[in-house]
């Protein structure tokens, strides 16, 4: 039976909650300075959809297992996921992440506040807190996951499943981070969807899809080669993952700014590539083709001039062809679940999936 929107907020707040009481109550991780562990708390304290969690959840409750058994897990994926965060804020030098100070802004601030520190000084201090706080939340997350093992969870399950993060995951994550640096660095004319594509699998889906399948391989209590189940969710997780994130795409170019948390136009206004604008750029006109040139990548854009590159952007079919092909992500996600049981918890995997198509922050 399919899950009203409603209801499956309600579940994913639940689930949101029981992982942030882990996130809070289980840190004793042994840092001495409070600048430092600050920074690495800063996220964790104010928690986005943590939809990556969730799907571990929905999962594990999917095969027939208990998701009381997975909440370590879940919330090691969560601090996974906030790693990533932490590095890519300072990569993209964003001052912002869910509508506060992010968190290499947030030590700098503390610098200049605490240490008095000048500006440049108080800015490399926030980068290089900011980077080691992000590494200490990859060790927490590996050191959560292993607590799997408390459990119940299969001594051969939590070994494969931090041999997959730590062998597997990071290193895609971290690859496709790196396609988005050297993408950033090339003429928009270079990058073409072959690029963006794979590289919105590794960074978002890939996290995706290892969370999905690790609820499931602890629900069965089955390493990932012997476990179809873990194998199917995964491929379904990855493509909604990409789909996640062109619907984020969209929503950074027509979204409501007070739930985004960032501002609408910034992507334009950093000459980011994404789907959007290079299917707009592919069908201008030469007169049009300029102008975006000289709008996308200026960062003295003014919001007028931003507002007429996002018209001309929907005019040029970006946002609907964004659209579209986010819906043939999850039309391919979805056939990835015929294989699961029809247990009453896949409705809530299925209705994960709706709420990335539909979601508006």
């Amino acid at each position: 039976m399919p899950v009203s929107r409603d209801i499956f907020l309600e579940a994913l707040a639940a689930r949101a909650e029981r992982v942030g009481q882990w996130l809070l109550t289980e840190d004793d991780v042994p840092v001495t300075l409070g600048r430092l562990r600050q920074t690495a708390r800063a996220y964790v304290e104010r928690p986005g959809k943590r939809l990556r969690p969730a799907i571990l959840l929905f999962a594990c409750a999917a095969v027939g297992g208990d998701e009381e058994q997975a909440l370590p897990a879940a919330t090691a994926v969560e601090l996974f996921h906030n790693w990533s965060l932490v590095h890519d804020d300072i990569i993209d030098q964003d001052d912002f992440r869910r509508g506060q100070p992010t968190a290499h802004r947030l030590a700098a601030t503390l610098a200049g506040q605490e240490l008095g520190l000048a500006p440049a000084a108080a800015g490399h201090y926030g980068q290089s807190a900011a980077i080691l706080a992000g590494d200490l939340l990859l060790a927490r997350a590996i050191r959560l996951l292993l607590r799997c093992r408390d459990r119940n969870v299969p001594p051969e399950v939590v070994l494969d499943l931090a041999a997959r993060m730590a062998g597997h995951l990071a290193p895609e994550l971290i690859d496709g981070e790196m396609i988005d640096v050297e993408c950033s660095h090339r003429p928009l004319g270079q990058v073409g969807e072959n690029d963006i594509l794979p590289m919105l699998e590794r960074k978002t889906g890939a996290l995706l899809g290892y969370a999905a399948a690790a609820g499931a391989c602890i629900g069965r209590g089955r390493t990932y080669d012997q476990c179809p189940e873990a194998r199917s969710l995964d491929a379904f997780a990855r493509a909604c993952g990409v789909a996640f994130q062109l619907q984020d795409d969209i929503l950074g170019l027509v979204g409501d700014e007070r739930r985004l948390g960032k501002p609408v136009g910034s992507d334009l206004r950093e000459g980011k590539a994404t789907v959007p604008l290079l299917h707009a750029l592919r069908h201008a006109a030469p007169g049009q083709r300029e102008r975006l040139g000289q709008i996308v990548g200026n960062p003295r854009a003014v919001p007028g001039e931003l507002a007429f590159a996002t018209a001309l952007v929907r005019e040029l079919g970006g946002i609907d062809h964004a659209r579209n092909l986010a819906r043939t992500y999850l039309d391919t996600a979805r056939k990835h679940l015929d294989s699961l049981p029809g247990t009453p918890a896949r409705a809530w995997i299925e209705a994960w999936a709706d709420f990335l198509s539909d979601r508006s922050f």
